[in-house]
């Protein structure tokens, strides 16, 4: 019996492992479509070069840092229990590998690729599991603390601070310190658009984002036995939360109404295992707003060129997911109970802080070092340089 429970674990873990990998496609279709045409290539590479190189570095040492795990040793001893220990580092790679995949939206069709490659490095490899390993880890002895101040541990039980509104804090300073795209903002107070070069790439992307969203989601279970049908059916409820507030405050705008889905399963995270579906769709509708009510104020009044809106989207709706696990998933809003409001607010604000000031050092250094920005020639042909573009003939070329 128990190794039949140790393969059905290795089983559902690797099935949210695929899951959570197919929205790394996402991802790209997402940034894919809203990019100009010119620089759609450079969108399809930095995303699954990113990929790599995060797993890579978190198999060498962010799965150790965040839980204190090494891969250096016998074949034996990683074949244990059905390798589940090798399956679950694949698992959470896919949450890791998501930092970087957030910030590229946000430093989209100007930043340099080998600079965003090394700032992948050091985030997937220490940045981010430093603080995955406080959440879920009991690093440091921080949840204790949090919980002799509150009675209560942070809660987080799929990544709303951890992954998104850390992903999304870290992408603030980076597209700050890199600054707007090209004539973006012109001198004469005009802002240039630049609508998505494909809406049905975008529609693609969001669509394979919100499927795999359910095994990100779903499977931060982790064993078969913890499994919970409310962490769905919530995660739904705040999907369509999301895209019904989005249509309607975004006026029927399609990168609003496809965003708005994305928003509200990043706010649900935190507490799809405790609240009530009402309150779930309650959450989803929050986010929905707050996605398109601070992308337009950052693209059109304070002039933050966030391509993608990831800050918006993951950061401020990662960050409203935190502290809504605190009011929604309390017995009083028909939730689960064991959550409290101050130690979401203590562990949101950690995550929020720390994921600043670990951007601003390592991309104020890759800027002091290296420089962030393509050549102006390299921006205005839609492709770094360093990334040979692929074409065959001269009319294939100009295409791009």
């Amino acid at each position: 019996m128990e190794a039949l429970k140790q393969g059905a674990d290795t089983l559902f873990i690797l099935l949210g492992a695929v899951m959570v990998l197919a929205m790394h496609a996402g991802f790209a279709f997402l940034e894919l479509g809203t990019v100009r045409r010119k620089n759609q290539v450079n969108a399809l590479v930095k995303i699954l070069v990113d990929f790599s190189v995060s797993t890579v570095v978190y198999f060498v040492i962010g799965y150790s840092v965040a839980y204190g795990t090494t891969f250096f040793v016998g074949a034996e001893q990683l074949a244990a229990k059905n390798g589940y220990e090798l399956v679950k580092f694949f698992f959470l790679l896919t949450f890791a590998a998501a930092i970087p995949a957030i910030i590229s939206g946000g430093i989209a069709e100007r930043a340099k690729f080998w600079p965003q490659l090394i700032a992948t490095a050091v985030i997937v490899g220490v940045i981010y599991p430093l603080f995955e390993g406080v959440a879920w880890n009991q690093k440091f002895g921080i949840q204790a603390w949090i919980k002799g101040l509150t009675g209560e541990e942070f809660h987080d039980f799929a990544g709303s601070i951890v992954v998104h509104a850390v992903g999304g804090w870290i992408a603030l300073p980076a597209v700050v310190l890199l600054g707007a795209r090209s004539n973006r903002y012109r001198k004469d107070g005009a802002i240039s658009a630049h609508p998505p070069s494909s809406i049905p790439f975008l529609a693609l992307g969001a669509w394979v984002l919100t499927v795999g969203w359910f095994g990100f989601n779903v499977m931060s279970a982790q064993t078969l036995d913890k499994i919970s049908g409310l962490v769905a059916v919530n995660s739904l409820m705040a999907m369509v939360g999301g895209t019904l507030v989005a249509l309607v405050l975004g006026k029927n705008d399609p990168g609003f109404v496809h965003n708005g889905p994305l928003a509200g399963l990043v706010a649900v995270c935190a507490g799809s295992d405790l609240m009530h579906p009402l309150g779930a769709l309650v959450v989803g509708g929050i986010a929905g707003a707050i996605f398109v009510v601070m992308f337009t104020l950052t693209q059109n009044k304070w002039k933050i060129d966030d391509v993608l809106g990831v800050w918006p989207l993951h950061g401020l709706c990662g960050t409203w997911g935190g502290i809504a696990a605190g009011i929604f998933g309390s017995k009083a809003m028909g939730g689960l109970g064991g959550i409290s409001i101050s130690a979401q607010l203590i562990g949101t604000a950690l995550g929020v802080v720390w994921a600043v000031v670990g951007s601003v050092v390592v991309y104020g250094v890759l800027k002091a070092i290296m420089g962030l920005r393509m050549t102006q020639e390299e921006e205005f042909d839609g492709a770094d340089l360093s990334i040979h573009k692929i074409s065959a003939s001269p009319e294939r070329e100009a295409n791009w």
